[in-house]
């Protein structure tokens, strides 16, 4: 194939800005092509696939490599996730070429538009070490096993606590028993575990950079939430707890990027019609006295629409005793609840697809910490109170809801590995399949 046919084929993938940079430049230096060739026979430490970059001008080939590196192979949007990366990014992966070529050493390109997040190089770490377990024997007893995952030291006897960490990085119940769930965990094989790591890195392109600013981060299939100060180091959460999120079959918690502006204390719930014509209205026909028991209340509908259902503040509300609002075409948010048994669970997708927190008093005060009046016992007699009342954020915090099967986390520095709980693993494998047709 011709050098005009490749470089129009990369267009794409590379978009006509970094199209028309690689057909603008002169033909490289022979240093220059054998480093390329060498970052790109090296892809594999990255996440991506040394494949992808072995046909046509190694020109076209090292740009298309530096755009899959810092913005990823796959858009978000084309999954349905609404979280996207800066436009100007891409003109970055421009610029960043044109100036390492100017300047001789490729490999500058190469450390500019790597993701700089600190998760992204620790997966990277972990996905040298699991490639390494993937091509080693494979272990035949539980102590080599843990062993290999780094559970046990060597030359250990397997103990409860060995178990127990291996359970607890697999997101199961870490009661230290080889039951079902953890014999399955065991029997999975290192390579899928690379493949898991891949598909996190590739997530983490789609990623803005940390701005500055405060941050709170729901990683959904591991059903955890974190929340950072601003510039805190991505290992040093100011804030840590569970969360319950959508249930998989029928009201997943979307994957989207928001601001919290504000807070409510002793909030109503209006109960969604597809949740009153699916729940409610059927458990009124069996129980007329549902509505009582349940402090729930008709009203009249907005300008004269038909009656609605909201329940009144207070202990059995749904939302808990306070609510908190990032405001997005989803309509989700996230709230405390009544239900606290379930936060015990190891699998928490119990909700219609907002977030519900484990410790909703902490959660508020870090978010009024700027707010000198809003101490613990102020905010836990808002939440006890017998009003209904709204605080404002002193400035919007960035809330981002992700999905990362694959996880440095960052309550222990472990590798956590969770079920993929919603098939986004499983579309995004379908997608960059569906590139190499």
């Amino acid at each position: 194939m011709r050098r005009r046919e490749l470089l129009a084929g990369a267009a794409a993938a590379l978009g006509a800005p970094a199209l028309r940079a690689a057909e603008a430049m002169p033909g490289w230096s022979d240093a220059l092509q054998r480093e390329a060739r060498s970052i790109l026979d090296g892809a594999a430490s990255e996440g991506l696939d040394p494949a992808d970059y072995r046909e046509g001008p190694v020109e076209a080939a090292f740009a298309r490599y530096l755009h899959d590196l810092h913005l990823g192979r796959v858009r978000a949007r084309d999954l349905g996730f609404g979280v996207t990366v800066p436009v100007q990014d891409g003109a970055l992966v421009t610029q960043a070429l044109q100036e390492a070529v100017a300047a001789g050493r490729l490999a500058n390109a190469v450390e500019r538009l790597t993701p700089p997040l600190a998760q992204y190089r620790q997966l990277r770490e972990m996905l040298a070490r699991y490639r390494r377990l993937a091509s080693a024997p494979t272990p035949v007893t539980l102590q080599a096993q843990l062993v290999a995952f780094g559970d046990l030291a060597p030359e250990t006897d397997v103990s409860d606590e060995a178990v127990k960490r291996f359970q607890a990085r697999h997101g199961l119940e870490a009661d230290g028993v080889i039951g079902r769930a953890t014999t399955a965990a065991l029997a999975v094989p290192p390579a899928r575990r690379v493949r898991q790591i891949e598909l996190a890195m590739e997530r983490l392109r789609w990623l803005p950079q940390r701005s500055g600013r405060p941050l709170i981060a729901i990683n959904i299939p591991m059903f955890r939430l974190w929340a950072w100060n601003a510039d805190a180091a991505e290992a040093s959460p100011a804030l840590a707890m569970n969360v319950i999120v959508g249930r998989a079959m029928r009201t997943q918690t979307p994957v989207f990027a928001d601001e919290m502006t504000h807070l409510i204390f002793r909030p109503y719930w209006n109960v969604p019609r597809s949740i009153l014509q699916n729940e409610v209205l059927p458990a009124m026909e069996r129980d007329p006295g549902y509505l009582a028991r349940h402090d729930m209340e008709m009203v009249p509908g907005a300008d004269g629409g038909a009656p609605r259902v909201r329940q009144r503040p207070g202990p059995k509300n749904s939302l808990g005793l306070v609510k908190f609002i990032f405001p997005n075409d989803a309509d989700v948010y996230l709230h405390g609840t009544p239900a606290r048994e379930l936060f015990a669970r190891s699998r928490r997708d119990f909700s219609h697809g907002c977030v519900r927190v484990a410790d909703p008093p902490a959660l508020a005060l870090w978010l009024l910490k700027d707010q000198p009046a809003w101490t613990r016992e102020a905010i836990e007699a808002a939440m006890n109170g017998t009003r209904t009342q709204q605080v404002n954020l002193s400035a919007p915090v960035p809330v981002l809801l992700y999905y990362l099967t694959a996880l440095v986390s960052p309550d222990d520095g472990l590798l956590h590995f969770a079920d993929d709980l919603y098939g986004h693993d499983a579309a995004l494998e379908r997608r960059l399949a569906a590139r190499r047709r």
